[in-house]
Order: C-alpha cells, then sequence, then structure tokens
C-alpha cells in the first residue's frame, strides 16, 4: 500500500487543529503569568503537541481497520489502568486519576478511555446489526444490557477515582451512538424517565436530608453534588474571578499576557477566561467561529462516509468535543457547573491532547477513505 496516501491529510481538518495549536500555546503562556509558580506549561504543551502530531502520523501508518481489530484488547488493558489507579495512582487535589511517570509528568488513562470506548461501540453496534438486521425488542433489550455492561466497567471506575466529568462523557458518548445506530425510541424514553425519576430522589435526598444523603452515598459524593450546585448561585471563588476576568474584558480585551485579576486552574479549567479577557468579545466570537467550523466538518465528513463504522466513529467524537466545549465555556459564564472539563485542543494537558490527536489521525484516516486515497 502506498505510504502517501496514507499519510495524505485532509487541511480542512489539519489546518483548524494548527490553529489551536497556536491558540493554546500562546494563551497557556499567558496563563502563567497569574500563577505564583511556573512549571512552563506553554513550553511543556509545545512538546506535547509535537508528539501529538508525530502519533498522528503513526495511527494513520497503522490504519483504522488494524486499530479496530485490536480494539478490545485496548479497552481491557485501559480498564485494567483505571483499576490499578484506585490502589497506585499518584493523589492530586484529592483524587486519584494520574499516574506519576518520572522525568514526564503524569498520564490520565480516562482521557484515552474515552476514544476507546467509542472504538468499541461501534465494533458493537456494527457487529449486532450485521448479525440481526431487523431485530426484535427482546434482542434489542439484550444487546443493550451488554452495551451497558461494557460502558458500566470503566463509568465506576473512573468514578471511583472521583472523576464524575470524565463520566458523564462516557454516557453521553453511549447515548449519541446508540441514537445514531437507530436504536427504538422507547429506549431512551425509558431511560430519560429513569434517569429524570433518579435525579430527582437523589436531590430530594440532598436538600431535605443531607444526613441520611452522607450515610446512603458517602462524603465524598456529597461534595461533588454541592461543587455542581455551586453554579446556580454564581458562589465560588474561582467562577466570579473568571467571570469577572471575562467581562472586564470588553470588545478587544486587555491585551496579550494582560489578565487583569488571578483565578485558579487559568492554564486548564479556565482557559476561555484568559484567552477573553485578553482578546475580549472580538477573539472570543472568532474562536466560537472557529469551533463551529471545525465541529461542521467533522459531520460533514460522517455524512460523506459509506462507512457505518466510521460514521458512529465520528458520531461518538462530536458528541464529545461539542459537549467539552459547550461544558467548558459554559462553565466560566456560570451557566453551566464548574466539572473540571477541559476545552479540547486548548487547555493544558499532555494526556487529554495526545488522547485528541490520536483522534485526529482516526478522523484523517476516515477522510481519506473517504476520498478514496486508502483502500481496505
Amino acid at each position: 500500500m502506498d505510504i502517501k496516501k496514507r499519510l495524505h491529510m485532509d487541511l480542512s481538518i489539519v489546518i483548524p487543529v494548527v490553529i489551536f495549536a497556536i491558540i493554546g500555546i500562546t494563551t497557556i503562556y499567558s496563563a502563567e503569568s497569574l500563577l505564583l509558580e511556573t512549571n512552563h506549561y506553554a513550553l511543556k504543551q509545545t512538546i506535547w503537541y509535537i508528539v501529538g502530531f508525530l502519533a498522528v502520523i503513526g495511527i494513520m501508518v497503522v490504519g483504522n481497520k488494524i486499530i479496530l481489530r485490536y480494539t478490545w484488547y485496548l479497552y481491557g488493558f485501559f480498564n485494567l489502568l483505571l483499576l490499578l489507579l484506585l490502589f497506585f495512582g499518584e493523589p492530586i487535589n484529592n483524587a486519584r486519576c494520574w499516574f506519576e511517570i518520572p522525568g514526564i509528568g503524569v498520564f490520565q488513562p480516562s482521557e484515552f478511555m474515552k476514544i476507546i470506548l467509542i472504538l468499541t461501540l461501534s465494533r458493537m453496534i456494527r457487529h449486532f446489526q450485521k448479525k440481526y438486521e431487523s431485530p426484535t425488542i427482546l434482542q434489542e433489550f439484550i444487546f443493550l444490557i451488554q452495551v451497558l455492561a461494557v460502558v458500566s466497567l470503566p463509568s465506576i471506575l473512573t468514578f471511583l477515582q472521583p472523576d464524575t466529568g470524565v463520566v458523564l462523557i462516557y454516557l453521553l458518548i453511549t447515548f449519541i451512538m446508540l441514537f445514531i445506530a437507530g436504536i427504538r425510541y422507547r429506549w431512551f424514553i425509558m431511560l430519560f424517565t429513569f434517569c429524570g425519576l433518579s435525579l430527582l430522589m437523589v436531590l430530594g435526598l440532598y436538600f431535605f436530608n443531607q444526613d441520611l444523603f452522607i450515610q446512603v452515598f458517602g462524603t465524598s459524593f456529597f461534595l461533588r453534588v454541592d461543587r455542581l450546585l455551586d453554579w446556580s448561585n454564581k458562589s465560588g471563588y474561582q467562577l466570579q474571578k473568571g467571570m469577572t476576568a471575562i467581562g472586564a474584558g470588553g470588545m478587544t480585551g486587555y491585551g496579550y499576557n494582560a489578565t487583569p485579576l488571578y483565578f485558579p486552574e487559568p492554564q486548564t479549567d479556565f482557559i476561555f477566561a484568559v484567552f477573553s479577557s485578553n482578546f475580549g468579545f472580538v477573539g472570543s466570537l472568532a474562536l466560537f467561529i472557529l469551533l463551529l467550523y471545525f465541529d461542521m466538518r467533522l459531520i460533514l465528513l460522517a455524512v460523506e462516509s459509506k462507512s457505518l463504522e466510521s460514521k458512529y466513529v465520528i458520531g461518538g467524537i462530536v458528541a464529545m468535543l461539542i459537549y467539552q466545549q459547550f461544558q467548558n465555556i459554559g462553565m466560566t459564564f456560570g451557566v453551566l457547573p464548574i466539572t473540571g472539563i477541559t476545552l479540547p485542543f486548548i487547555s493544558y494537558g499532555g494526556s487529554s491532547l495526545l488522547s485528541y490527536m490520536l483522534m485526529l489521525g482516526i478522523l484523517l484516516n476516515i477522510s481519506n477513505d473517504n476520498k478514496k486515497h486508502i483502500f481496505y
């Protein structure tokens, strides 16, 4: 197979990522001025981007067909890593989400589990559709139980770290991929009803009997719910300072590297607040347009794809990206709860960035397949 054809890159997808890289690295550098101690985050992010683009090339050389063939092995391996985290993970901010790798930094398996879960579900859905062209309700129910089992394992392990935000991403990915696959709507209605009743029960217990809530769910879960609900009254030091920085930016911002006040985690969770305070409404609008273009290009890629499995993979990736974009930006404005979700391709983080770059490689393979540069 011609290696040049394998490495053909769709510039309509790659160029936005290059712009994201420039925005991310420069904004992270600006955020470093707010920190008491600099850890050279911008330099590290630059290195991770270089590693990421090398990973993209590696994925394109290997091809999606081989990656999908070994998906179940990857699923098992990363679930094992999630389990080991509970015993050997490096505690950071009362959470065990990372392995400490000497000389490199921290490694977060849950970031990679997102893409592995997308690949695993796409294989499951396509296998089910090939086996049953017109499945009965019972056959569909059994399949959904199998999906629930596959999603529950990493969800439980990630929840115990604890990392509720990533668990929500797992569940959203699953919902969107099943919806795209054409599963009967009655299952979604039943799911929404069950989730709604469960949420009402949990919130009712939280608001009316907090002692019993702690006895049933534990102190850790109580604190997570308490943090999620802080956004409703716009309370919290981080949120108030972040919103002030965004509002003070005005139309054109304070200028590069001139964020007027400090707030926690400016290089990760609140990276958008740094960018907005630097470049104001005009810069933020330009970033919104770029994000929208990138998302629409991926949706168009799914429409163009002749492979159902590729459509499901893109659907899961787009669902994850759009959710994280809305969640990260929304929480800096106080319209959504603060969950620690980063802004894809822009926030600092080696594991998260590398996982996005692996996704980029998979997307470029699909694009090449659509254009018949690669024949499997």
